[in-house]
């Protein structure tokens, strides 16, 4: 949830870009798989975006996961090209402005 601030501005300034934010949801306990509460939690953080229920950790397990949240770059031939692991902003990281910034480049890329 710390890091919805900042998908929600890569969405929003860079969608028109062509940058597709799309949202994986694995739940870490029982109470995050009902699909409602996942939509009005959605809603109310007003991510636009489209987000995969991942219930079965089907995705999760296929990418390797370790930790939550994991952001992933997909290049637009499909490559991913980078991640971040974990909140942006964690310990004073400045994840957000790491990714931003390889957001710009692979959008500005041919």
């Amino acid at each position: 949830m710390r890091n919805y601030p900042w998908y929600r501005g890569w969405h929003d300034a860079y969608e028109a870009k062509g940058l597709t934010v799309l949202g994986i949801h694995t739940p870490e306990g029982d109470g995050e798989r009902v699909i409602d509460s996942i939509k009005k939690k959605a809603k109310d953080e007003k991510l636009a975006f489209p987000i995969v229920v991942d219930n079965d950790k089907q995705n999760w397990n296929a990418w390797g996961n370790s930790m939550w949240p994991t952001v992933y770059l997909i290049d637009k031939q499909g490559y991913l090209r980078t991640y971040w692991m974990g909140e942006l902003k964690w310990q004073g990281a400045d994840g957000e402005k790491i990714m931003r910034e390889q957001i710009e480049e692979l959008l500005a890329e041919e």
